[in-house]
C-alpha cells in the first residue's frame, strides 16, 4: 500500500511540470485539525495534517497523514482492553466549487491506508487497511489566508473490511 501511495505522489510530481503550463500558479492551502472516526468497534480521534494544490479553480490536489490521539476502551469476553489509531495517509482528487471569495463546497475521492491496533489483556493486534475513500466538505475564509475547515469523508475498506466515517474540524491557512 505504501508502495501505491509513493507512486501516485511521484506521478503526481511528474505530472506537475506539464499541469504549470496550463496553470501559471497554483494556490496552496494547508490545514491542521481534530478528526473524530467513528466505527463498528469505536470512536477514536485523530490529529490531520492536509496539504491541498488547487490546480485550477475547480480541481486539485490533497495529501492527508492523521496520528491517534484519542483512544477507545473495549472489552472483549469480559476482558477490558484499549482500541488505538496508529495513522493513516490518503491522496486525493478535490473538485471545488466557489460559492463566494469566502467560502468553496468540495468534493474528493481518493486511496488511503490506517492502521488501528487493539491491545486486551496484554494481547496486541494490529489491523492495516486500504481503502477507497470518498466524501464533501466546505472551506469557509474568514479574511484572505485564514479559515475554517469541516468535512465528512467515508473510508470503504477492500476485503470486506467494512467502513468509516471521519469527521473533521480544522484551521485553514492559503499561501
Amino acid at each position: 500500500m505504501r508502495t501505491i501511495l509513493l507512486s501516485a505522489a511521484a506521478l503526481t510530481l511528474i505530472a506537475a511540470p506539464a499541469m504549470a503550463q496550463s496553470v501559471s500558479n497554483p494556490q496552496w492551502t494547508g490545514s491542521l485539525g481534530y478528526t473524530q472516526l467513528d466505527g463498528d468497534q469505536g470512536d477514536l480521534g485523530a490529529v490531520t495534517g492536509r496539504v491541498t494544490a488547487k490546480m485550477s479553480r475547480y480541481f486539485g490536489v490533497e495529501g492527508e497523514a492523521s496520528v491517534g490521539v484519542k483512544d477507545e476502551d473495549i472489552s472483549f469476553a469480559g476482558v477490558d482492553g484499549k482500541l488505538e489509531h496508529d495513522y493513516d495517509a490518503a491522496i486525493y482528487g478535490v473538485a471545488n466549487v466557489p460559492v463566494s471569495p469566502n467560502l468553496e463546497l468540495f468534493g474528493r475521492v481518493g486511496y488511503g491506508t490506517t492502521s488501528i491496533k487493539a491491545d486486551v489483556a496484554g494481547v496486541t493486534a494490529q489491523a492495516d487497511g486500504e481503502s477507497v475513500n470518498y466524501g464533501a466538505g466546505a472551506n469557509w475564509f474568514f479574511d484572505s489566508q485564514n479559515g475554517l475547515r469541516a468535512d465528512w469523508t467515508r473510508r470503504d475498506f477492500q476485503d470486506d473490511g467494512g467502513e468509516l466515517d471521519t469527521y473533521g474540524l480544522s484551521y485553514v491557512r492559503r499561501f
